[in-house]
């Protein structure tokens, strides 16, 4: 049964899709069965792996909220070797749809509890903010990794964000997780950079990875090429950075370690 991990956080520019496109596509090249569930209205995890979200007949909102089998419309990626669930801007009228929705906040569980069995790991691609959509993201998952830009303002923000996933889980899921931080955007050369790697390490200790993802072109360029790092420059410092991301949470997953909220 796969283990569901959601990237959060509701700043925008974080890195959060590049992470979950690149930590899906790691987890599949070491020979997990994945899924990446785009949860974005956006959609740019999607366009990020070359699935055009205006050309397919049906996506995430129809099973969300349509009722629609998933397997219908989980397509699989040519350049990351693993399955999406592709979001559109269909999903941009969903949350205003579902408060009138009875169990509103699980629609997204009920998705993929039909389909937990055929993975390794789900993804979840998170929308930047904390409506409920990522309420839903959060209700269906396990596990929660939160993707920190290492530069100002780093923690703005987190302190609203862990509030929600605390109120999730006393009230709705009360065995969601904190997997870890994952510091994102990282230049060494930069003296603010390196403080905030600092500041966020002693902020959270023991529930940082040691992954950290380097500020990089090729990692902003892999997307317009509808493709992962590993298949655009497999041999640049974002590619290893998402290598080792991927290594460390299976490590962890083999080892039972996750970080109690």
């Amino acid at each position: 049964m796969a283990k569901i991990i959601s990237l959060v956080n509701q700043k925008g520019g974080v890195g959060k899709t590049t992470s979950a496109i690149n930590l899906a596509t790691y987890l599949a090249n070491a020979g997990k069965v994945v899924l990446l569930v785009d949860l974005d209205p956006q959609g740019n995890a999607s366009s990020g792996l070359g699935v055009n979200v205006r050309e397919i007949e049906n996506n995430l909102y129809e099973a969300m909220i349509l009722g629609h089998n998933p397997r219908g419309i989980i397509v699989r990626t040519d350049s990351g070797g693993y399955d999406v669930l592709p979001s559109s801007q269909d999903l941009a009228g969903s949350e205003i749809e579902m408060i009138h929705l009875d169990n509103r906040e699980y629609k997204l569980y009920n998705v993929l509890r039909q389909v937990r069995t055929d993975y390794d790991y789900i993804i979840i691609d998170s929308p930047p903010s904390l409506g409920l959509l990522t309420i839903n993201g959060l209700v269906a998952s396990d596990e929660i990794i939160i993707p920190v830009q290492t530069e100002y303002y780093a923690l703005e923000g987190l302190s609203q964000l862990l509030e929600t996933i605390s109120l999730v889980k006393e009230n709705i899921q009360p065995d969601l997780k904190i997997k870890g931080v994952l510091l994102t955007m990282f230049d060494r050369r930069n003296r603010l950079a390196r403080q905030v790697v600092k500041e966020v390490r002693e902020h959270f200790p023991g529930h940082v990875f040691e992954s950290v993802i380097p500020r990089s072109v090729r990692l902003a360029e892999a997307p317009s090429f509808g493709k992962s790092i590993l298949h655009f420059d497999s041999f640049s410092k974002g590619a290893r950075a998402y290598k080792g991301l991927a290594r460390e949470i299976i490590d962890m997953d083999e080892s039972s370690r996750g970080f109690i909220v």
